[in-house]
């Protein structure tokens, strides 16, 4: 169980605010505030979010003082929960480090499907809204794909149909994901490793400017 002392340093770690805290924990930012200056002793349900929304960004508490973050693991992210941490893992990602974000194999009704049309509305607003100069977002979607529900944020480019699979790569930060969607659930898995998120990068790049083309009539859907 994490100490007042072990919140606060997990918090700068991350770079979150009070009310990026009580977002992802699923609290209040003036609950997190008392909290944090000892005015409000919390139960074990409480401690227990917390703890978990930090554990979900490869937070690690040591003994009862010590707080690192975990690097080089891979992390796992299932079902709607899951796929919603991961999306506000990516929204912080841009909005504090920025940099150039790429989305390989993009099924729109696949995302839409596990986080639904008013989540993801709100997420794209959210990004569209980020203001960073070094901030840019490719995506590549099968050939024909119109639902181009990140256009607002985002720029597509097809891919021919042969390349394409259901199974979506993700460079952000120093992270690369796989996603797997399946029938029944959705798998995210992490790894922090900012050598194998360059090198994906740059296969990426590759293709989209030789291989992707731009699509026809690439008016946003979503």
């Amino acid at each position: 169980m994490p100490t007042l002392e072990q919140i606060r340093a997990a918090r700068a770690l991350l770079g979150w605010s009070q009310s990026d805290l009580a977002d992802i924990a699923g609290l209040s930012q003036t609950g997190i505030a008392r909290i944090e200056n000892g005015t409000n002793h919390p139960n074990l349900q409480t401690i227990a979010k917390i703890e978990k929304a930090f554990e979900e960004h490869d937070i690690e508490f040591i003994d009862t003082s010590g707080v690192r973050k975990r690097s080089g693991e891979i992390k796992t992210l299932r079902g709607r929960d899951g796929f919603t941490t991961f999306l506000q893992d990516v929204y912080n990602t841009a909005k504090d480090v920025g940099g150039l974000f790429c989305l390989h194999n993009s099924k729109p009704d696949n995302w839409i499907k596990w986080v639904g049309e008013e989540y993801y509305r709100e997420h794209a607003k959210r990004m569209a809204a980020i203001q960073r100069e070094d901030f840019e977002f490719r995506i590549t979607a099968k050939e024909g794909e119109m639902n181009l529900i990140s256009k607002s944020f985002a720029e597509y480019r097809w891919i021919p149909n042969f390349m394409f699979n259901e199974h979506s790569i993700y460079a952000y930060g120093h992270k690369l994901a796989f996603i797997t969607f399946e029938s029944e659930t959705v798998i995210v898995r992490i790894l922090e490793n900012r050598a194998f998120a360059e090198a994906f990068q740059g296969l990426f790049n590759i293709a989209w400017e030789h291989v992707a083309k731009e699509p026809e009539n690439n008016n946003e859907q979503g």
